[in-house]
């Protein structure tokens, strides 16, 4: 079967034009690579890669000659595993479904090649996408789904399961389980610090990995004592780096602190030796951090920044561009001190991430794109956040590792993704420059393999 894949999106975007071959099963050699080994940094020189099906059949650095289908000359480009995106949403109600399904090729185009959907309310949507994009039915990035999020009452979003007691935690864990989702997402708005840690337990119990945001009700080195495997956003770890925290908690229980402003309390007793003992911690429970830095920046600067001429928005649906105005409108109705103190807080999580790192703290690449997250566009805003992470002071091969290597590794799905290597899956990405020289280099694409498929960009 052969399938013709034409991403219009591409000529804006890059500048390009664009011819994709595939076949199934498909048969690709690429010649004269350049393969990063994004564990290590070395780079192979001269290398054959030959494709069959959706898998890497062989490397070859004696210039092998394969037949094949289709041949790609790599000579002077840089092949690395395609990209990880561990934090996005697909989400809006069933009017924006399709206007969410069209986002898919922008995740290719941008080289990301698996996202990890952190939660919605169209998951019958995202599960049929999801099975489609394994089928090779639809063009898309591979997806792993926490499917509904767990909060509280009156959840802050729809599509949510409600808990209220912690009776209720293995009722919506079977809930879970019937969807066959890949992992759990909690959420920190209304859920009672009892059912948010019986919520851990329970994932850890039943061997499923868990994440989320966290009420201000819970200690952090309690929750993740208790098993928690990441965090999403920066907020949770600074909560757990302040000397203060067990008093802070105590107010929030009492009713005398809400988020922010027992968050202005969170940041004025920051401790540097408990942030390191924090760290310490998280690394030896292998809890991880989604940073989100990305989005942080575009939030911190919504109030004066105007993005009505972003070329991104051709490709945005209409529905999700309305869902940007409530982030919108609140930034330009935010007082110049809200405006600060999120400016402030944005330095300091910035400042953070080389100790988390220094530390052994699993860093994962997430850009918490998707409808309601304004100006924060599917696969580029990846690409934004690995130049983040290396503006934070990591290196271009240390942000690759978040993404490539540290993706995979939290699904326990290493031994197929993250190498260019016999047997791993054929998901890869072909770049004109070295990323290691310039992470921004990232963007410079070439061509897309994914599952054995080819998107070529011939400029």
């Amino acid at each position: 079967m052969k399938i013709i894949i034409r991403l219009f999106i591409v000529l804006l975007l890059m500048g390009s034009s664009i011819s994709c071959t595939s076949q199934s099963p498909a048969d690709i050699v690429v010649h004269n690579a350049n393969i990063i080994d994004v564990e290590t940094g070395d780079i192979a020189e001269g290398q054959t890669i030959e494709i069959r099906g959706d898998s890497i059949a062989g490397i070859y650095s004696d210039g092998q000659d394969v037949a094949a289908s289709d041949t790609i000359n790599a000579s002077g480009k840089y092949v690395l595993p395609g990209l990880w995106d561990m934090h996005v949403h697909f989400r809006g109600g069933d009017t924006l479904i399709a206007e969410n399904k069209d986002l898919l090729d922008l995740f290719i185009a941008n080289g990301v090649t698996t996202v990890r959907d952190a939660g919605g309310d169209i998951t019958p949507a995202v599960l049929e996408w999801k099975q489609q994009i394994e089928n090779g039915t639809l063009l898309g990035p591979n997806i792993f789904t926490s499917g509904p999020k767990l909060d509280g009452a009156d959840p802050s979003w729809a599509g949510s399961i409600e808990l209220t007691s912690v009776d209720q935690v293995p009722a919506a864990f079977d809930s879970l389980e019937s969807l066959n989702v890949d992992y759990v997402k909690l959420y920190d708005s209304t859920i009672p610090a009892e059912v948010y840690l019986a919520a851990i337990k329970e994932a850890e119990k039943r061997g499923l990995s868990v994440t989320g945001h966290m009420p201000f009700t819970v200690d952090f080195n309690d929750a993740v004592e208790a098993g928690l495997d990441a965090t999403e956003h920066m907020y949770y770890v600074l909560k757990g780096s302040s000397s203060q925290e067990t008093q802070i908690t105590e107010s929030v229980r009492e009713g005398e602190y809400g988020f922010w402003s027992a968050l202005s309390e969170v940041v004025e007793t920051y401790d540097e030796e408990t942030a390191q003992k924090t760290y310490v911690q998280m690394a030896k429970s292998g809890t991880g951090v989604v940073p989100t830095l990305h989005i942080g920046k575009v939030l911190a600067n919504l109030h004066d920044e105007d993005h009505s001429d972003d070329q991104y928005l051709n490709y945005i649906g209409d529905g999700i561009q309305k869902t940007y105005q409530g982030r919108l409108q609140a930034a330009q109705n935010q007082s110049k001190a809200a405006t600060e103190r999120r400016q402030n807080l944005r330095e300091q999580f910035v400042n953070m991430i080389p100790d988390i790192h220094q530390a052994g703290v699993p860093i994962y690449a997430g850009s918490d794109s998707g409808p309601y997250n304004s100006f924060v566009y599917p696969g580029k805003s990846l690409h934004n956040e690995l130049q983040e992470l290396v503006a934070a002071g990591l290196s271009p091969l240390q942000a690759l590792q978040s993404s490539v290597i540290n993706g995979p590794e939290f699904f326990d799905v290493a031994d197929q993704f993250g190498k260019v290597k016999q047997g791993y899956a054929a998901d890869l990405l072909l770049l004109n420059s070295n990323p290691l020289k310039n992470i921004k280099n990232t963007e410079d694409i070439y061509s897309v393999i994914l599952q054995g498929e080819l998107v070529e960009l011939s400029h």
